[in-house]
């Protein structure tokens, strides 16, 4: 199959991805959108930017995780535009590469964040104006030019470009109020795998105050052929409030040309800025959260595999002879990387229901039908994050109820590094057989 059929097909499921989750949105607060995108759940943002799997799962996971660990305010030519408007309630993707769901809650014990909720819920202030914002981040950061985007509104979220002297650098700084729910407000401030996101180093640590600061520097693409670097900083503090900034080597996260070296302020820097007293009267205007309840048109999430039901698949299926070396997902999304003795292997699956509506989008152009009425699609192609020589390896499949099943195989242990094996450890057979394998059907979805 022709690369660039290949790309197209992607495109179009990307379109249709999007518009599918666009469905599943509420016109509501802008801040909860800009913020939510910027600080989406660690565990989606992973499996949606991160990995790539084939098609428009991979696709939006690039969005959301430009959200969660770019901090794209950004957007293209400081548009200061939130690079994801995720929902805290997924709407179904579309499948197979970088996902966007992100945000789902893993059950926790509650913690002095929910003893606050009557009181938040109360909202007897208004809101921080985006001016706010702009005062405490000039500041708390060394004296230069500033050129504000997008300060002349209420919300959670300002954005403006910074000059030193040395190069403009794109700046942002977003204020929210964390998840309920501990593991997916930890999630904000745990550094995550290498295997999918792009970084040089990533440090965490716990303040005297019990404040949880996670310190990235990275980059905003996982194509290394893109060398816009993404320093960030997110602060989640113990009453239950994220700060979170981030700054680039350009005057934008994306579509401006690289203007210096490095981020303009150091990790030492970004920590005093998030951490500092000025954002706590800011915080405390910030409305409370709606993520169990969605708003009126809003799509209820799409059902999904418990917990790590995919990735125990996954790694029973695999064929003998193979050491698991890493793993990682949970609920649709798992990954492991293996090695038989000839060099490290990326292998991913997703799993999705309710599909159905996208079949055509998605297997119309040269796919194969099962017996079931249900549709096969095979596809071999180069890896497209960069690194030297990886191919990427696919099989796609939905039955005749919507039920999708996608795995890939690269010949790396990771899509963004060098190639080290001439092709994926798994044969296009062995992926085949996994993924119509009659386990998948039987997971038990929430």
């Amino acid at each position: 199959m022709p690369l660039n059929e290949g790309h197209e097909r992607f495109e179009e499921e990307l379109g249709a991805a999007l518009r599918r989750t666009g469905d599943g949105f509420a016109a509501g607060d802008g801040r909860e959108l800009v913020a939510g995108g910027l600080a989406r759940g660690r565990s989606r943002v992973v499996r949606r930017r991160l990995g790539a799997v084939t098609g428009t799962v991979l696709a939006l996971a690039v969005v959301a995780v430009g959200g969660a660990y770019s901090g794209d305010l950004l957007g293209s030519g400081g548009a200061g535009e939130g690079s994801s408007v995720a929902a805290s309630k997924p709407a179904r993707d579309g499948g197979g590469q970088d996902k966007s769901a992100r945000d789902r809650a893993v059950p926790g014990e509650k913690n002095a964040r929910d003893k606050a909720a009557p009181a938040d819920k109360r909202g007897a202030t208004a809101p921080a104006g985006a001016k706010d914002l702009a005062a405490v981040l000039k500041a708390n950061t060394p004296a230069g030019d500033w050129t504000m985007t997008h300060d002349d509104g209420a919300g959670g979220s300002v954005t403006g470009v910074y000059d030193d002297g040395k190069g403009k650098a794109g700046v942002s700084v977003a204020l929210d109020r964390a998840p309920a729910d501990e593991n997916a407000a930890a999630e904000r401030v745990t550094c995550p795998p290498k295997t999918y996101v792009r970084y040089d180093t990533c440090t965490t640590e716990t303040l005297s105050n019990g404040d949880r600061l996670m310190v990235f520097q990275g980059y905003e693409y996982a194509d290394k052929r893109q060398e816009t670097k993404n320093w960030r900083a997110v602060l989640l503090t113990a009453d239950g409030f994220l700060v979170d900034a981030s700054e680039y080597n350009a005057p934008a996260a994306q579509g401006e040309a690289i203007s210096r070296t490095n981020p303009p302020f150091a990790p030492s820097v970004m920590k005093t800025l998030v951490t500092a007293d000025d954002w706590r009267p800011l915080l405390k205007k910030l409305p409370a959260r709606n993520d169990d309840k969605p708003g009126p048109g809003t799509d209820t999430a799409p059902p999904e595999p418990n917990g790590d039901e995919v990735g125990a698949t996954l790694r029973a299926l695999l064929p003998t002879g193979l050491r698991v070396t890493s793993k990682g997902g949970d609920g649709q999304y798992a990954y492991v990387v293996v090695d038989d003795g000839k060099g490290k292997s990326l292998v991913q699956v997703n799993v999705q229901y309710d599909m159905g509506d996208q079949a055509c989008a998605l297997y119309c152009n040269g796919s194969a039908t099962l017996p079931d009425g249900g549709f096969l699609k095979l596809t071999q192609q180069r890896g497209e994050k960069g690194g030297a020589g990886v191919v990427w390896w696919t099989v796609d499949t939905m039955d005749k109820d919507g039920f999708r099943v996608v795995v890939s195989a690269f010949n790396a242990g990771a899509q963004d590094a060098k190639a080290t094996r001439v092709e994926p450890a798994l044969t296009m057979a062995q992926l085949k057989a996994i993924v119509l394998d009659a386990r998948w059907a039987k997971l038990e979805a929430k």
